[in-house]
């Protein structure tokens, strides 16, 4: 099997199925900053969802609500809660990208289509990865409307600035026992991925609760996927508890870039953002660890920023508790100073962290 990288360009945009659209719209503007791009709903025509599209820099996020008690987005809602179903992959060809994928082993969810209007054609196409989670191909070439067609603008009067947040660095997939090499292999046959790195529970593990990761990324190294299982630990993971409460496997957070991750995780934090907790004893040794760095250390102990360094460089980092009820889904927000890595001398901290707020749900 030739396991040349299926070409992609980068993230498209990221589709969240949530309980209410219009209010989570709200919360991602007022919390997060990200701007009112366009809309679809009732008013367009479309009588089973409503669909609000915000984007901050590169990144571009749909929320989408069921207007049905029954159909795809209520039962993916009802199962799943508030969640991530699509992560679009932007491609010069969607024809091209899904053919080949589907030559290699895909399954289908949808086949190549062209959506038009006043603003140009898009070809979209779709194939299913781990859990119920979707990769859509977006081939806007031929496009110069807002986001896709069917969409109208959408241009409230309420525009809060935005944070500082440029684009997804990574999407990590959460899934089940013994499935991490599985969905690994996936990535590698049918996109040509190869793995950047591997970590086991011996690198991820507390006194209470272990993990496994690997990372896969594409060729250009604009899409990377860490995927995590669980491993075997005294007391139960963030896995197995994201896997018990979202029934099942599914993209765990979605990390995003800032230039400034002081100024930014200030303003998140004034905005009402929650981050986990790190303690003030992470920052006794941690310059021993990483060496030099161009930020001030008590400005980032006050803002609770984690920091590791790789070969390349260091990278500053920061995860959100969970936005939702669930203990499911949530953000981080890294800054990469060089460092092509993913944090791992700051693996035990924040699972220590979480294995706090774990206690605090009694979930441990």
């Amino acid at each position: 099997m030739d396991n040349k990288c299926i070409p992609l360009n980068g993230t498209d945009y990221v589709e969240f199925y949530v309980g209410n659209a219009k209010q989570a719209a709200h919360f991602y503007q007022t919390a997060f900053g990200f701007q009112p791009i366009a809309y679809a709903g009732l008013e367009t025509g479309l009588t089973d969802r409503s669909s609000y599209v915000l984007r901050q820099g590169k990144l571009t996020i749909v929320l989408t609500a069921s207007l049905r008690n029954e159909g795809e987005v209520a039962e993916h809602h009802k199962l799943h809660g508030d969640g991530v179903k699509v992560i679009a992959l932007n491609v010069d060809s969607a024809r091209v990208a899904f053919s080949e994928t589907m030559f290699r082993g895909a399954k289908a969810h949808f086949p190549p289509k062209v959506e038009k209007d006043d603003d140009g054609e898009v070809t979209l196409a779709a194939i299913k990865t781990y859990g119920e989670t979707v990769h859509v191909f977006v081939d806007r070439t031929n496009y110069s409307g807002p986001f896709l067609p069917g969409y109208i603008k959408w241009e409230p009067k309420y525009q809060p600035k935005d944070t500082g947040l440029l684009y997804v660095d990574h999407i990590v997939g959460n899934v089940n026992w013994n499935e991490m090499d599985k969905t690994a292999r996936y990535y590698e046959d049918i996109f040509g991925f190869t793995q950047l790195i591997s970590f086991d529970d011996k690198d991820i593990s507390t006194e209470y609760t272990a993990l496994k990761s690997k990372v896969m990324s594409n060729d250009n190294f604009k899409v990377k996927f860490p995927i995590n299982e669980p491993a075997v630990g005294k007391k139960k993971s963030q896995i197995e508890e994201f896997l018990d409460f979202y029934y099942g496997p599914g993209p765990q957070h979605v990390a995003m870039a800032t230039n400034d991750i002081i100024a930014t995780i200030a303003d998140l934090k004034n905005r009402g953002v929650e981050f986990l907790h790190v303690p003030d004893s992470y920052y006794d040794t941690v310059m021993d660890r990483v060496g030099e760095i161009e930020e001030d250390l008590d400005e980032l102990k006050k803002l609770n920023i984690l920091i590791d360094r790789d070969d390349e460089g260091y990278l500053l980092q920061l995860f959100t508790k969970p936005v939702q009820d669930r203990p499911t889904f949530f953000f981080e927000i890294i800054q990469r100073k060089g460092a092509k890595s993913f944090g791992k001398g700051n693996f035990k901290a924040l699972f220590e962290s979480i294995e706090l707020e774990q206690g605090n749900r009694g979930t441990l």
